[in-house]
């Protein structure tokens, strides 16, 4: 009788426990569903982003290639047609940034020294990557120099001073010099020739910076 009355409450609260589920679940079971299934939808669309956006990289690149080979074999007008192509088709591509690069470099060559300003300063907007940076600010200190925007030219070749080998560096310095120079800056032009002379003497620069400066030397007599 003891194990039978034992059975009876064990069924009773087995029973009321299952009912509490039950009621649970009717209250609450849609939107465990609904979690689920909208889990289930953003697990699906970054699938599908990935995969645009690879299948996206593939096409820009594969364009930003042909591209690449037009500028090498000295089309480079039609390498700039095709690189701000890119740039305008995948703007969020890896490939697409990198064409502002190719059409700054292009543009330079066929002598369009704003728009190759103008593309240098697009790719900078968004490369992070020092190295990558670093030789883009080098492109697009030349083209501002060749644009005639002289003082602003010298001040960002003053700014790659130590970044890159000691020639380089030297190189900066002397062409911060001339464009002082085209500036009318002369106290400056006389500075950085010296920096040369004193800290990069060693290089292929040092030479014609003595000269030079010896010929500023003597016209401020």
């Amino acid at each position: 009788m003891f194990e039978s009355h034992k059975a009876t409450r064990l069924g009773g609260s087995g029973a009321e426990t299952l009912d509490r589920l039950a009621l649970t679940w009717d209250r609450y079971g849609r939107y465990v569903l609904g979690v689920i299934g909208a889990i289930a939808v953003v697990g699906v669309l970054a699938f599908l982003t990935m995969r645009a956006r690879s299948e996206s990289e593939q096409q820009a690149a594969t364009r930003l290639a042909e591209a690449d080979v037009t500028f090498w074999q000295g089309d480079y007008a039609r390498a700039l047609e095709m690189a701000r192509q890119v740039s305008a088709q995948y703007p969020s591509a890896p490939s697409g940034l990198e064409a502002h690069r190719l059409a700054g470099d292009a543009a330079y060559w066929i002598g369009d020294f704003k728009t190759a300003v103008a593309e240098y300063r697009r790719y900078l907007d968004r490369e992070k990557r020092k190295l990558l940076a670093d030789a883009a600010r080098r492109s697009l200190a030349y083209a501002l120099e060749s644009d005639g925007q002289v003082v602003e030219a010298a001040r960002l070749y003053d700014s790659l001073v130590g970044v890159f080998d000691r020639n380089s560096s030297a190189e900066f310095l002397a062409a911060a010099a001339r464009c002082y120079r085209l500036a009318g800056q002369r106290d400056e032009a006389i500075r950085h020739l010296r920096r040369i002379d004193q800290e990069f003497g060693e290089t292929s620069y040092a030479s014609p910076a003595r000269i030079e400066l010896g010929e500023l030397s003597a016209a401020t007599r």
